[in-house]
């Protein structure tokens, strides 16, 4: 467990969908938003396909969704919510992608990128991964490594005023191997408010005694009442 480096001070967090971020790091979001530190969230998908709902259009869904997201930023203290409004379930790890997120590293330039694993998960449980999340990891890892870095690379970005910028860490959520923990228990009541804010998401269970038992499961691993967990990556 390596504490966070006290010189930092923005991050961003590349996730395919609005509530992907809160059910997988809004403890440590809002810790470092309380800590006063510039977080953006960038959401891949338009959010127009989930849905059960027969009466709700996705032109409707998409609207309901980003208000959602933005009610939850609000409850986090976040700095900016970036929708690249991809369609939803369609999303691939193309070039384009990974240029309109190299597009927002480079503008925004955190210290630390959180995003979704590109691996699936083949452990005999019932959910081994939306192809949404896959690509959107694989597309956010792309940007950092080499594509935000090098100069050469999407030269139209240099037009648009936008020098590389070297991500330092890169934190992913969802690793079979995880190693860095973050201690939430002062946060866990605004992570479970900001997930609750994606109202349009949510079914009879109580999701916020589902992510309270989830980070306290994670937690008891390393001595924290509650905690989240990632892979954690040094860029330099």
């Amino acid at each position: 467990m390596v504490a966070l480096d006290t010189n930092y001070s923005r991050a961003m967090v590349v996730v395919a969908h609005a509530d992907d971020a809160e059910w997988g790091c809004a403890g440590t979001v809002a810790q470092w938003c309380n800590n006063g530190w510039e977080v953006v969230y960038v959401l891949c998908t338009d959010g127009s396909k989930g849905t059960d709902d027969a009466r709700l259009t996705s032109e409707e869904l998409v609207s309901i969704r980003k208000k959602e997201q933005l009610d939850a930023g609000q409850v986090l203290g976040l700095h900016k919510v970036v929708f690249l409004d991809y369609e939803d379930s369609m999303l691939e790890p193309t070039l384009d992608l990974r240029r309109d997120i190299v597009r927002q590293i480079r503008f925004y330039k955190p210290d630390i990128l959180i995003c979704l694993s590109p691996l699936r998960r083949l452990d005999g449980s019932s959910y081994f991964g939306h192809p949404d999340h896959l690509a959107s990891g694989e597309a956010a890892l792309s940007a950092v490594f080499p594509s935000s870095r090098d100069r050469l690379t999407y030269p139209e970005l240099l037009e648009e005023g936008l020098e590389p910028h070297k991500v330092s860490e890169v934190w992913i959520m969802g690793h079979d191997d995880d190693d860095k923990f973050v201690d939430v228990t002062d946060y866990i009541d605004v992570a479970v408010s900001a997930l609750k804010s994606h109202s349009s998401q949510i079914t009879g269970e109580d999701v916020g005694q589902q992510l309270i038992d989830w980070r306290s499961r994670t937690g008891e691993k390393v001595g924290f009442a509650y905690a989240e967990s990632f892979k954690r990556f040094l860029m330099d």
